[in-house]
């Protein structure tokens, strides 16, 4: 399991609204949205994001898997307020800036990722040095 990565479902986690929040201007947030445990998908898409961890860091990136019949209506409500469905495998990418950068049905590659990232004006500041 990733390192960044926080379940939604577990007892202590803050509702998707206030991670988003918190994370705003410090963190860009991959949420990785499943119908279960055990969906394929999301096992392919922790795979990749493992093997690409020193990526994830480098970009200030949280990754929080959302297992989509766990939530509690407060996140399904804010999900949808993103523009996420409710029913299916979805990665959604929020910059910094707490705004949707890429959503996708299907497991992404971190090379993907990375190039949306880093493409974002914000990151290209960063990689300069001008944080």
């Amino acid at each position: 399991m990733l390192p960044p990565a926080l379940p939604a479902s577990a007892q202590s986690a803050p509702s998707l609204e206030a991670t988003l929040k918190a994370a705003r201007w410090r963190q860009r947030v991959l949420l990785v949205c499943a119908p279960t445990a055990a969906d394929a998908q999301l096992r392919r898409q922790r795979a990749l994001l493992t093997a690409a961890r020193s990526g994830l860091t480098e970009r200030d990136l949280l990754v929080r898997e959302l297992l989509l019949p766990d939530l509690s209506a407060a996140d399904r409500q804010y999900l949808q307020r993103l523009g996420a469905g409710s029913a299916a495998f979805q990665v959604l990418l929020i910059g910094k800036d707490g705004g949707v950068k890429r959503r996708d049905t299907a497991p992404v590659k971190p090379e993907t990722l990375f190039g949306t990232i880093d493409q974002m004006p914000m990151r290209r500041q960063e990689m300069k040095g001008e944080k």
